[in-house]
């Protein structure tokens, strides 16, 4: 992995943390405009670091076109989260952790797809959601692990930092 690759990557897990809080925020549908405005943000991060231009109004509509392939999945994963947060107390209690996880392993999908896209030289105007749909998929089933697991790393890696 190269250095730009690498550092791509810790955005992306920064954004983890971002999406995971924003899907967090106890009020429907609230938490979905601020997960799109967390990974917004990320695109044009990750951007950033590989010198491509950023282009809101690609990144809102390569969004919302990830984001519609997966929504029969999301509704067993995610969206059913959202939705359980309409039910007074008990909703928001268990609706929340399901959405907050859903959010942070869209966050890593959406930027393993565009690190992907980036490192093979590609920018926002020849990004074709179509082509990627599969590794989007991959990606989303890889972040569901990276999301759980996120909590024990970083338990973990203060440990470390702790006792070197």
């Amino acid at each position: 992995m190269n250095e730009r690759e690498q550092k791509a990557l810790e955005t992306v897990k920064t954004y983890m943390w971002w999406s995971l809080g924003a899907g967090l925020i106890p009020v429907p549908f609230v938490d979905l405009v601020a997960v799109s405005g967390v990974q917004l943000k990320m695109l044009a991060s990750i951007s950033k670091i590989y010198d491509v231009q950023f282009q809101a109004n690609s990144g809102k509509a390569i969004i919302a076109s990830l984001g519609g392939f997966v929504v029969p999945h999301a509704m067993s994963f995610g969206m059913l989260g959202c939705v359980l947060k309409a039910v007074p107390v008990v909703g928001v209690l268990a609706g929340a952790p399901a959405m907050g996880l859903f959010s942070a392993a869209s966050a890593w999908a959406l930027g393993k797809v565009f690190i992907q896209h980036f490192e093979s030289g590609g920018t926002f105007l020849n990004f074709d959601p179509e082509k990627v749909k599969a590794y989007y998929q991959q990606q989303l089933e890889e972040g569901r692990e990276v999301a759980a697991n996120m909590g024990a790393e970083k338990k973990t890696k203060g440990v470390r930092e702790a006792v070197v």
